[in-house]
């Protein structure tokens, strides 16, 4: 923990900060101008044109001027929807983060950052401050008994400081990605695949709510240095692996088949009790201790067996 906390610290040497911006619209409306001041220097130029060359070059000069003006001052629009940001830089240094939704202006030679975008350009260098999903692909692992299982888990997660997204690591999603495969591994050797016999533990089948929660926690960790909040992790597939599968299989239907043997006699001693109450509270019949047994014998018989009995009814004297 400590470890994670300095190394967060030592590369949060650039903070998030607002970009300086300007009103959208106010700005479209002083690039119009600049267009419009190039058509009008056109058409004067077009109308002084055989009258004075010098002139008329000066004026297309001019026109060409407030073209190329207009152009390089329509690169500072940015278009921000809700939850969305973008970051920008100005000649390599960090210039800020917009993450007010609106229409904006600024600095025609700020360029927008987004290593997870590639080389892509336009409003695919936004950021997305949504929560998103990370469906991570299923893994081989070892629980904490040395067992093979495969897991996976589904993320998640948003962006909470764009500065630290975009700076600290080299792209965010693969960070992302890469964490919770070492998180899941963290988390799984820490706890058996399903609870021992005394069921006193936590396991990865059994406490899914607990280990969500753990590997959460574990998870935030590890993304602190690049600004992601994990909203929640679950485990979304878990088994055995293929070469156990089989014989954890057995085992379990073995554990089962103890469980429900152990209730069916339970079950049949308290009924073989309660008739030997009954007969006795009722008077109904006096059995000595060697018929008392032989009664108990053939009623557990019945009981617990696993077919239905068929009894033979003997016509004689019971003695």
């Amino acid at each position: 923990m400590e470890n994670t906390k300095i190394q967060v610290k030592d590369f949060d040497k650039i903070t998030e900060k607002p970009a300086k911006k300007a009103n959208g619209w106010l700005m479209l409306f002083v690039n119009i101008l600049f267009f419009a001041a190039a058509a009008s220097s056109i058409a004067v130029g077009a109308i002084f044109a055989e009258e004075t060359n010098g002139a008329t070059l000066a004026l297309i000069g001019v026109a060409i001027l407030f073209i190329i003006s207009g152009g390089i001052f329509s690169n500072g629009f940015k278009l921000v929807q809700p939850n969305e940001a973008y970051v920008l830089t100005l000649f390599g240094k960090y210039y800020g983060t917009i993450k007010q939704d609106g229409f904006f202006w600024v600095n025609p030679f700020c360029a927008a950052v987004n290593p997870a975008r590639g080389m892509a350009v336009g409003i695919a260098r936004k950021i997305s401050l949504k929560a998103m999903t990370l469906n991570n692909d299923k893994q081989k692992v070892n629980d904490e008994e040395g067992n093979p299982i495969e897991i996976s888990v589904v993320v998640i997660w948003r962006i909470t400081n764009t500065a630290r997204a975009v700076f600290n690591v080299e792209n965010y999603m693969a960070y992302l990605s890469t964490q919770c495969d070492a998180a899941i591994r963290q988390v799984a050797r820490q706890y058996p695949y399903d609870v021992s016999d005394n069921g006193d533990e936590k396991s990865l089948r059994g406490s899914a709510q607990e280990i969500a929660e753990v590997l959460r926690e574990e998870l935030q960790e590890r993304c602190e240095l690049a600004g992601i909040e994990v909203l929640e992790a679950r485990i979304s597939h878990l088994a055995y692996a293929p070469e156990i599968a089989a014989a954890m299989l057995q085992r379990q239907q073995a554990s089962a088949i103890i469980a429900a043997r152990q209730k069916i006699v339970e079950g049949a001693v308290s009924m073989v009790q309660m008739a030997l109450n009954k007969l006795s509270e009722e008077e109904i019949v006096e059995l000595d201790d060697e018929r008392k047994a032989q009664m108990v014998s053939n009623l557990l018989v019945v009981l617990c067996g696993n077919r239905d009995a068929q009894p033979v009814v003997g016509t004689g004297s019971i003695y």
